[in-house]
């Protein structure tokens, strides 16, 4: 087959769905009308360990409006079946109101369901609950760790003992919240043993297959939908307790069920990036030629779950080095189970590693770029295989030039506007080119419109208008022709929303499906005696427009919907998918960045004002430019968050978060965010996927943290080793 006119890919196309959501027309999870929804409120926990003595809710049943309150004392017990395809390990959930045990601070202990929000909100606040207290152990810093994940090539210890240029730190990174606009919410309604959820989620097949594990159902039993998400982060990639909450209280009270959190019980059971201890220790030559590392990191997990995330694979593969060693350790503790943020792993590795960069560079009198460069590895040292793409050299090149990195002063506390020091820094980010199985349904229908389903999520990058954009050009449509659907467990599976997968995967999982149907009306076209195009090779077709014509001869063809209608078909459908290649990979699939940051600091106050950002990607194929800006500036943004504001704090002698709010628990407003600018080197990754796209949501945030710590350096010489940046440890 010919190449199809590529209209729609690449054009800086605003959103299918914006007009939705400027309107009020999309609906999230908490909008839908349900008939004869009643509310729920859940009661949390008020220790952060031990046991329920006592349950006193009369007060709360007595209560006009309220129908039940629901506790482990009365709760119906569910099988928690075992299940492999659930997004929760089996065997090891939270296990809501199935006995007495209090986990962490803020678990569901009971929920008020009421036929008024405020009649559940005050029944809830009279529900009292007596408890046998423990001590919870919430420090990571004086809990005992588990058994050690470890990795190693060559020998570190020798090598560092021998090295010229030697270096031992220590860095320390705080808990995040996810914090997304939208507060989680489900809708539950049981009809016979089927069970239907409106829930936020980033995975409506993950949740499916939860409920049917948690209920004993069949999978097809449970039907999630999710058709609009307001932000994500991470935090709705599983399925988590206030879910089965709310299709428990559905159950018992046999109606249809709405559960919202409160921002405040959003820190307490819906994950967070958890804090770290980070020890590196790096060795060089003189000339800057890196020649070992170890890497020696503890991170929070829950006393029941053991999360862990990839922070490993950067220190393996980033740069060339013969010697390194690692070892994680997860320390359990009293806390609800932490979950994938926005560059999970190599979020917190990047910070690391490039503050540690920029200290060697310094110690030597080496430019930053310049040592970034000099250990440019030739293949992924981690396993040998070649680099699907590795452009990191250009993107130094293009971030210094538009940077102007040439006007920075390397000597740290040289430049001064006033009161203000500047700084100017940088740093190289990475993050896996993750691809999953996904399928897709595409439909061309008589009157040449299309409908495109999958069970995507799209929780802001932009699924809707990115997956139409695909189908657009893989049809020979305009985009305004055809519809993509999405959000709904029954279209065809997709793997998470999350981990920068989705375009890859389902994206080529909708080329397949769109490029079958585009082949079954060409084939219908060539073998149909009345069509200007029979007898036509196939290989000489191609679609533009809704009408398929010879490549070198516009004027000979037809209309899909002539084709059609001529042919007695009211639609031509086809299911796609995609999966990546089966056995040993044979490359390695990384995104690159390079992240400049210039910054300014009170040198009275030790205030930090970043003053602009510029990120460079290798992200592969760029399908839609304008949510690509969306996505980077948006990773800007949270990146500047973590350098500087986002911080959750714990009150160790209950377990509490103290700042359980958005008034306290910081992050960027508009007047925090400067001038921004993303720059996309041209070029695909066909080894990837046959899109050649790499994907960007995660990679746009990694490298922004550690660009302003490098900053801060240049302007102040004081070297930041933990985050966020506080003017306290400027002063």
């Amino acid at each position: 087959m010919s190449p199809q006119p590529q209209a729609a890919v690449g054009a800086p196309l605003s959103r299918v769905d914006g007009r939705l959501k400027v309107t009020g027309k999309a609906l999230y999870a908490a909008e839908h009308d349900v008939d004869g929804s009643v509310h729920a409120v859940i009661v949390d926990a008020a220790i952060g360990l031990g046991r329920i003595m006592s349950i006193n809710s009369g007060a709360a049943e007595a209560l006009p409006g309220v129908l039940k309150v629901i506790h482990h004392r009365n709760a119906p017990k569910l099988p928690y079946r075992d299940n492999s395809g659930s997004n929760n390990p089996p065997g090891r959930r939270l296990r809501v109101f199935q006995d007495d045990r209090v986990l962490f601070h803020g678990q569901p202990v009971a929920v008020v369901v009421a036929t008024t929000l405020e009649a559940a909100q005050h029944g809830a606040s009279l529900v009292k609950v007596g408890y046998d207290a423990e001590q919870p152990s919430t420090d990571l810093t004086e809990a005992e760790p588990d058994e050690p994940t470890n990795y190693a090539r060559g020998d570190a210890e020798a090598a560092l003992r021998s090295a010229a240029v030697r270096l031992d730190l220590t860095y320390r990174t705080a808990r995040n919240h996810h914090n997304p606009m939208e507060p989680h919410a489900t809708i539950a309604r049981w009809n016979g043993d089927r069970l239907t959820v409106w829930d936020k989620t980033q995975w409506v097949v993950g949740t499916q297959t939860e409920l049917a594990a948690v209920f004993g159902l069949e999978t097809d039993a449970v039907r999630v939908i999710s058709p609009f998400v307001g932000g994500g982060f991470g935090t709705a990639l599983r399925c988590w307790p206030h879910v089965v909450v709310a299709a428990l209280a559905a159950r018992v009270t046999k109606r249809p069920v709405k559960l919202v959190l409160s921002r405040q019980q959003m820190y307490l059971g819906t994950g967070f990036r958890p804090s770290y201890e980070y020890r590196l220790r790096l060795g060089s030559d003189r000339r800057g030629r890196l020649s070992a590392a170890a890497h020696e990191l503890d991170a929070e997990t829950s006393s029941y779950e053991k999360f862990t995330e990839s922070i490993l694979a950067a220190g393996q593969m980033l740069y060339s080095m013969p010697n390194v060693t690692q070892r994680y350790r997860t320390v359990p503790l009293d806390l609800p189970t932490p979950l994938y943020m926005r560059g999970p792993g190599f979020q917190t590795a990047s910070f690391v590693i490039e503050s540690a960069m920029d200290e060697v560079a310094h110690k030597l009198g080496v430019d930053p770029i310049e040592l970034r460069r000099r250990n440019e590895p030739n293949e992924d040292e981690s396993s040998g295989l070649p680099f699907s793409t590795r452009r990191l050299r250009e993107c130094y090149t293009v971030g210094a030039r538009e940077f102007g990195w040439h006007r920075r002063n390397p000597r740290p506390r040289s430049t001064r506007e006033g009161d203000w020091l500047i700084g100017r820094g940088m740093a190289a980010g990475v993050y896996d080119t993750a691809r999953m199985p996904a399928q897709a349904r595409a439909r061309l229908d008589a009157d040449g419109t299309a409908v495109v389903e999958a069970a995507a999520t799209d929780m802001g990058p932009g699924t809707y208008t990115s997956q139409t954009q695909v189908a657009a050009d893989a049809l020979g449509l305009t985009v305004r022709t055809v519809t993509f659907r999405l959000g709904d467990s029954l279209y065809p599976p997709t793997p998470p929303h999350g981990g920068s997968m989705t375009m890859a995967s389902v994206g080529s999982a909708t080329l397949d499906a769109c490029n079958k149907v585009r082949r079954q009306a060409i084939q219908l076209a060539v073998e149909d005696r009345e069509s200007p195009l029979y007898g036509v090779p196939t290989a000489d077709i191609v679609v533009r427009g809704g009408r398929l014509h010879v490549k070198n001869n516009p004027a000979l063809g037809e209309t899909y919907q002539r084709l059609l209608a001529r042919n007695d078909r009211t639609h031509l459908e086809a299911d796609g998918s995609f999966a990546p290649p089966s056995g040993p990979e044979r490359h390695s699939f990384y995104g690159y960045n390079a992240t400049f940051a210039e910054v300014a600091v009170d040198a009275t106050l030790g205030l930090v004002r970043v003053r602009r950002v510029l990120g460079v990607y290798d992200a592969g194929r760029i399908i839609s430019p304008k949510l690509a800006d969306s996505q980077a500036l948006g990773g800007m943004v949270g990146g500047i968050g973590t350098a500087l504001l986002e911080h959750t704090l714990t009150d160790h002698r209950d377990g509490r978060i103290v700042n359980a709010n958005l008034a306290d628990y910081l992050v960027p407003v508009n007047a925090d965010i400067p001038d921004l600018k993303a720059i996309y080197l041209d070029g695909e990754d066909r080894e990837a996927d046959p899109l050649g796209v790499k994907g960007l949501g995660e990679l746009v945030m990694i490298g922004v943290a550690p660009a302003i710590a490098n900053a801060v350096f240049n302007a102040t010489g004081r070297r930041i080793r933990e985050l966020p940046i506080t003017a306290e440890a400027l002063l």
